[in-house]
């Protein structure tokens, strides 16, 4: 395909296409509105605007239970709106895409402001335990291809799988060329329609739902954790560059701030999570060899909270605050944090 000049949510829906999405449900909200103006103009995806994003989510599974590749887009707030449903649609093992925008909050906040504020509640804002796969990519030509990865992880795992972006890539234009050279994975019916198949919210077993049974529900929890981490390692996304010279430091940012934090790559080396959740296994290794690791994030420090725990060791948070990407600001708290 040749080259194209495009904005970062025109190349989200342009994966969508390729991707296979037939379906799209959504309501318009800044900094995601592009997406939906994007799909009415594709011929062959059905598209419905909804009264509100509860809605979006729910006729996106209803959509996906009949046999289509779905997919919403929202920000922070909406994002909000669709957990209960988000938790159902993991349940019932419905493959979906939803793609968060991320704008500064919470509530209304600054609608027009990137941010990172919605990064924990992609694994925790539904209640109970489930496991999602996350991306997160950092330019227009990783929009488009995570964005196919997304629906192709989603149909591996028969789950919602989220495309975290913010409202800086999202709305930048760079030229990239849209590949079409990545694997699509083919929506089987199989698992969706076939057989008597009981699709609930409820704790079940096959087709029976099963609600005073203890140990059925730890089996169940137990599959749909294996499986999610089994299927996501075929999608083990990260990028992680070594300093050139001797450093004891590691910087770990993401999404739009990681364009920023790599001015720093010739003082510290950079590690830069694209599959955001389940956490890269990698990251143990890469972090044994340093003695300071520093997380950088458009929050007071969601991320940096996940690598503390994963990595049983003190992590240091430098939290860039209210939508601005400052490159004097960044140098200065970051010098800040190797004087202390």
């Amino acid at each position: 395909m040749p080259k194209q000049l495009l904005q970062g949510n025109q190349a989200i829906a342009m994966a969508a296409e390729s991707a296979g999405l037939k379906f799209f449900a959504g309501y318009p909200i800044t900094p995601a509105s592009e997406i939906i103006h994007e799909m009415v103009n594709k011929r062959h995806i059905r598209v419905l605007q909804m009264e509100d994003e509860i809605a979006s989510i729910n006729a996106i599974i209803g959509a996906s239970l009949a046999g289509l590749k779905t997919m919403t887009a929202t920000s922070g707030p909406g994002f909000s709106l669709m957990q209960e449903s988000i938790g159902m649609a993991h349940m019932m093992e419905v493959p979906i895409v939803i793609v968060n925008v991320q704008r500064v909050g919470p509530s209304t906040g600054m609608p027009t402001l990137p941010a990172q504020g919605d990064v924990i509640q992609c694994i925790h804002g539904s209640h109970g335990d489930y496991f999602p796969i996350v991306f997160y990519p950092n330019s227009v030509a990783e929009l488009y291809q995570y964005t196919i990865m997304a629906f192709n992880a989603a149909e591996e795992s028969l789950s919602p799988v989220i495309l975290l972006s913010d409202g800086y890539i999202s709305h930048l234009y760079e030229t990239i060329t849209p590949s079409g050279d990545f694997e699509i994975k083919v929506r089987s019916r199989s698992p969706l329609g076939s057989g008597n198949r009981h699709f609930t919210g409820l704790s079940h077993e096959d087709s029976l739902p099963k609600t005073s049974d203890v140990d059925n529900y730890r089996r169940l929890i137990t599959r749909l954790q294996e499986k999610q981490q089994s299927v996501a390692q075929r999608y083990n996304y990260y990028e992680y560059l070594e300093c050139s010279k001797d450093t004891d430091t590691l910087l770990i940012s993401y999404g739009g701030l990681s364009r920023a934090a790599y001015y720093f790559k010739n003082d510290f080396s950079l590690y830069r999570p694209i599959r955001m959740f389940p956490v890269v296994e990698e990251i143990r290794s890469i972090a044994s060899r340093y003695k300071r690791i520093l997380v950088m994030e458009m929050n007071t420090g969601q991320y940096a909270h996940e690598i503390e725990r994963i990595l049983h060791r003190n992590i240091e948070n430098i939290p860039i605050l209210g939508g601005r990407i400052d490159l004097t600001e960044m140098k200065q708290k970051i010098k800040q944090k190797m004087n202390e």
